[in-house]
């Protein structure tokens, strides 16, 4: 099931790649607007709004997963203007923002392999595999992102 799943992002993410060449801004969104419906679908879940599923826990997982092993090729020097929110400091830390994706890759690894085949079996054990994945969402557009 993993290998399918990382599979078929990979194969949406090299799509999207072959686009980036001509805007690396708009795959950025492209991205962030995934990792938006996941988180969308993980906090409904959390909430109680949207009955969990494993296999809904499984697929926003997933979904971090595959955001944070493209996410950060999408950033080549001088796509700091234009229609984006992406703060400069990601240009002048480029260490800093390497790191934190490589925690956010981490932390999505993590809750991968603790979802298990089917995915997380109850919702408290998906919000143990997510909370660590949200916390590198926070902090990452606190440190990276203009607010607008």
């Amino acid at each position: 099931m993993r290998k399918l799943v990382l599979g078929v992002a990979a194969l949406c993410l090299t799509g999207m790649a072959a686009m980036a060449a001509d805007d690396p801004i708009a795959i950025r969104k492209h991205i962030m607007d995934s990792v938006g419906a996941a988180a969308g679908l993980s906090g409904g879940m959390m909430k109680g709004e949207v009955p969990y599923s494993p296999a809904a826990g499984k697929s926003a997982i997933a979904t971090m997963v595959a955001a944070s092993a493209a996410y950060g090729s999408f950033f080549p020097e001088g796509t700091d203007k234009g229609d984006t929110t992406a703060s400069p400091k990601i240009w002048e830390d480029a260490a800093g923002f390497q790191k934190a994706l490589d925690k956010f890759a981490a932390d999505a690894g993590s809750a991968m392999a603790a979802s298990g085949k089917d995915g997380p079996a109850d919702l408290d054990a998906f919000k143990a595999a997510m909370g660590p994945v949200f916390d590198n969402c926070k902090a990452c557009h606190e440190a990276y992102r203009v607010k607008k």
